[in-house]
């Protein structure tokens, strides 16, 4: 069973259900979370660098895009296929993931 699969079945056995745009905003909430431990982490960039996040925290995003990506019936696997062959093309055509559009 995979990650997405075991989140739908967490989703259904506690009844952890609820629209896209809600989902959204808790997945960006738990975002969130993460950048706060991270500046905190590196007083705001200005630190050594090291930056120190809760692995449950990588865990609570993780599980808050999977709901998300369950409640627009996304295959997330699908989606991070697509996202790994749109950043080789980018990195045939321009040596760089992150640059083009």
């Amino acid at each position: 069973m995979d990650a997405q699969d075991r989140v739908a079945d967490f989703q259904a056995t506690h009844d952890v259900d609820g629209d896209p745009e809600y989902q959204l905003l808790d997945l960006a909430s738990e975002v969130g979370e993460l950048a706060a431990d991270a500046c905190d982490a590196t007083d705001y960039g200005r630190g050594d660098g090291d930056v120190d996040v809760k692995r449950d925290e990588i865990g609570d995003a993780l599980f808050s895009l999977l709901v998300f990506a369950n409640s627009l019936d996304v295959d997330a696997d699908a989606a991070l296929d697509e996202a790994l062959e749109k950043y080789e093309r980018r990195i045939e055509a321009t040596g760089d993931p992150s640059s083009g559009a």
